[in-house]
């Protein structure tokens, strides 16, 4: 007998390719952490009491895959509501950071505080992403800018995933902003990341991956690609935030590297459209820091999509330009802000969002053999995600077989 089956129920399996898979009355059985079951439910071989040991009865609901954040910045010190409220008044970047804010204040209140006070500050983020649907989220470093520092945000990491039972997915962001220390010695932070973060974070087995900022505010494309190779050099994946702020050929970077993903891309032109398709590296859209900051340069959504380049959709939530914690909320600034349509918005929060972490394989869709990471939702159809603003329909979480709706709430 299986475990558990699901049925009262309409799924979005997202198994159709570019399409939702919508199953109108489904059933979903689950044999440990795994699916065992899914399909209409008049394909059952025998009545749900016959076939698994708990029958769960869902009043109609809609289930779809359980959502993956796959660009986050969760662990950090203090925040930067006072960078917003001068940026609302006016100020400049330069002017926030003279005044003592930007980056590098992050930078200090993260240095300033040690592991666990890291992992007590980011839980309540974290729950909150859990109690959008969330299952599997991508957490950063970036905010330690050295090596000490980084080592323990990437442990913090690891330990907020243990804390909550939930899958973290740790990404180094060795290139985030140049350290203060090396403020006149780019070449000497470069060399301390390859010679001696990245064989660390290796060596210990903190990251699945290295991301980099690659930007005219950050570092240069030369300078990216020596990590790049570096991380690849110690079987890591790689990933880039890409042509953020200006067409500065990061998305081109982040193909040559075989990035897994290019994260933002509101600058990105043919070029890099072609050798992202060429690449099969996702496009992960971050509306909320796009809103946020103010851009109005879009990414170019038609052009990607025309070439077959996958979207995925995150939060970016961080301390300075997406204090966000609703992945819902970034799929209805996507739909409003970028064009994507319902189907795209589902598939980027879910299956696209899994293949920027490399865990296609494992998560996002609704099939056999796949991880039971599922959501059901008080909707009644797929094209609801990013219609409503400030409601998720959130009824409960399954995570790995088990109904974790307390705990979401």
């Amino acid at each position: 007998m299986w475990d558990a089956i699901w049925v009262d129920l309409s799924a979005a399996t997202l198994a159709e390719p570019g399409g939702v898979g919508f199953v109108d009355e489904a059933a979903i059985a689950v044999e440990g952490e795994k699916i065992a079951w899914v399909g209409p439910a008049s394909a059952l071989p025998a009545a749900p009491h016959q076939l698994a040991r708990t029958v769960h009865r869902c009043g109609g609901r809609l289930a779809t895959p359980a959502f993956v954040d796959c660009h986050t910045h969760l662990i950090f010190g203090g925040d930067r509501a006072l960078d917003f409220a001068l940026r609302a008044e006016g100020a400049s970047y330069a002017e926030i950071a003279a005044a003592g804010g930007g980056i590098r204040s992050t930078v200090a209140q993260t240095r300033g505080l040690s592991e666990e006070e890291l992992v007590r500050a980011a839980l309540p983020r974290a729950r909150a992403l859990l109690a959008d649907g969330i299952a599997t989220i991508e957490v950063k470093s970036g905010y330690g800018l050295d090596v000490g520092t980084e080592l323990k945000m990437l442990r913090a990491a690891h330990r907020l995933g243990r804390e909550l039972d939930v899958e973290v997915v740790p990404t180094l962001l060795a290139l985030h902003a140049l350290p203060p220390e090396f403020a006149r010695d780019r070449a000497g932070w470069i060399s301390t990341v390859i010679h001696e973060l990245l064989p660390e974070v290796a060596r210990k087995r903190l990251a699945t991956a290295v991301d980099v900022f690659c930007e005219n505010i950050a570092f240069t494309v030369a300078e990216c690609g020596k990590v790049l190779q570096a991380a690849r050099d110690h079987g890591l994946a790689v990933k880039v935030h890409a042509d953020q702020l200006s067409a500065f050929g990061a998305a081109e970077l982040a193909a040559e590297y075989g990035a897994l993903s290019a994260d933002h891309l509101e600058y990105t032109g043919d070029r890099g459209i072609a050798a992202l398709a060429k690449s099969g590296s996702v496009a992960v859209l971050l509306p909320v820091a796009f809103v946020v900051i103010g851009e109005t340069r879009k990414p170019p959504v038609e052009g990607l999509r025309a070439a077959g380049v996958p979207l995925a959709i995150a939060t970016d939530c961080n301390p300075g330009t997406s204090p966000c914690t609703s992945l819902t909320l970034s799929m209805a600034l996507a739909r409003a802000e970028f064009g994507l349509t319902a189907t795209e918005a589902l598939r980027g929060a879910t299956i696209e969002a899994a293949r920027a972490l490399g865990l296609e394989d494992s998560r996002g869709t609704l099939e056999v053999g796949r991880r039971a990471d599922f959501c059901l939702w008080n909707l009644r159809h797929p094209r609801e995600f990013g219609y409503w603003l400030g409601y998720s329909g959130l009824e409960a979480t399954v995570r790995g077989g088990r109904v974790r709706s307390a705990e979401a709430r």
